[in-house]
């Protein structure tokens, strides 16, 4: 069974952030620090561990803001390699991982005055992990001075930097604090977008195709026209990037993204789809086949997902889209597809038991539906 994901913060990672601060700081209370980080910390969810280590935090580092900071920022680590920090680990040399969400969110709560202090802060911490959680309520607090710095950043020679301008004011980041102006008007981050869209690290050309799909949530028409003047000219690198940021407006079918991408024309022929077995247990998997049949004397650029409606616990259902294939049909031609669906536990969703409808789409179309019986 796969380790808990809430065990990326752990006491073996409070006790390591405690040698690091007293290592650069003699004062530190080691002993009230880790009895209060780790009071009752294996019984919390993730975000409630980071939570609870900064409320020790800010209980052991000094009152002066500006003097923790010094202290935070001597016990770091060597900057990181490029890459996501996906494992508990603990650095040798100092601070870095899952512990600097928590220091993270130290800095957003008392650098909230010196938000000057706290950005060269985040500047070093986001070179270690990511600082993306922390500079959200210093965007709400400081918009103009926190813009005018990102946009210094899109320069930075760090792609941790680079890529926190573009991950920190992501209107609608997954368990960050949503910045509900810029979900209104998403027109400031739209330069530093800009900025970075051909930014050399893959790392960083991800969160923008990211945030750009976060900003198609409320805005579809924002990024059509993104697509219709970045596309044309765009080279392998961008044309990935637009296409990722395009996949909920694609799945939605969206006239004018899918015909950014040639794939305006609806499907011209029949589908059959099916599903085996028709009954599966939590934990098991399904098949899908798909037959296309072309009516068209033309070849058909086709991208096909499909839509499986969860049963919630009240009885309702609730449609999450997933990628099925994307094929050029050939005229009058037909197409067997055949694909494997897990009903696998998740973390980020629970299965109830019950009638599930899967629904095809082709070019954002729908085409075809099977349904399923679950049991837990």
């Amino acid at each position: 069974m796969a380790e808990p994901f809430k065990n990326l913060i752990n006491p073996a990672l409070v006790r390591s952030a405690a040698r690091q601060l007293a290592r650069t700081w003699p004062e530190f209370d080691s002993s009230v620090f880790t009895t209060r980080a780790e009071r009752g910390l294996e019984g919390l969810e993730l975000k409630a561990r980071a939570m609870q280590i900064a409320d020790a935090l800010e209980a052991t580092l000094p009152n002066d803001f500006a003097r923790a900071a010094d202290v935070l920022e001597r016990a770091l680590a060597a900057p990181g390699a490029e890459r996501e920090v996906t494992g508990p680990e603990v650095a040798a040399d100092g601070l870095s991982g899952w512990i600097l969400w928590p220091v993270g969110e130290f800095v957003a709560r008392r650098g909230i005055e010196s938000p000057n202090r706290a950005l060269g802060a985040l500047h070093a911490i986001t070179q270690r992990f990511t600082a993306e959680f922390a500079i959200r309520p210093l965007i709400l607090a400081h918009p103009a001075l926190v813009f005018e710095t990102l946009a210094t950043w899109t320069r930075d020679p760090s792609p941790h930097v680079r890529r926190l301008v573009s991950e920190g004011s992501r209107p609608r980041l997954p368990w960050g604090l949503q910045l509900k102006s810029l979900i209104v008007d998403p027109s400031p981050s739209l330069p530093l977008l800009r900025a970075l869209q051909d930014d050399e690290s893959a790392y960083v050309r991800r969160s923008v195709a990211n945030h750009l799909n976060d900003i198609a949530k409320d805005h579809p028409a924002l990024v059509a026209e993104w697509l219709e003047r970045y596309l044309p000219s765009a080279t392998v690198e961008r044309r990935a990037l637009l296409r990722h940021a395009s996949r909920t407006l694609i799945k939605q079918g969206d006239r004018r993204v899918l015909k950014a991408w040639g794939l305006g024309r609806r499907f011209s022929g029949t589908a059959e789809f099916s599903l085996a077995p028709r009954r599966v247990a939590v934990g098991e998997s399904l098949t899908m086949m798909l037959t296309l049949r072309s009516t068209f004397n033309r070849p058909q650029q086709l991208v096909i997902d499909y839509a499986v409606h969860h049963v919630k616990s009240d009885g309702t259902t609730s449609p999450k889209v997933f990628k099925g294939w994307t094929v050029v049909l050939a005229p009058h031609a037909e197409l067997r597809l055949k694909k494997r669906h897990s009903m696998k536990r998740v973390t980020t969703r629970r299965y109830y038991p019950g009638r599930h409808a899967i629904d095809v789409h082709v070019n954002g179309e729908p085409v075809a539906s099977a349904s399923f019986t679950l049991s837990t």
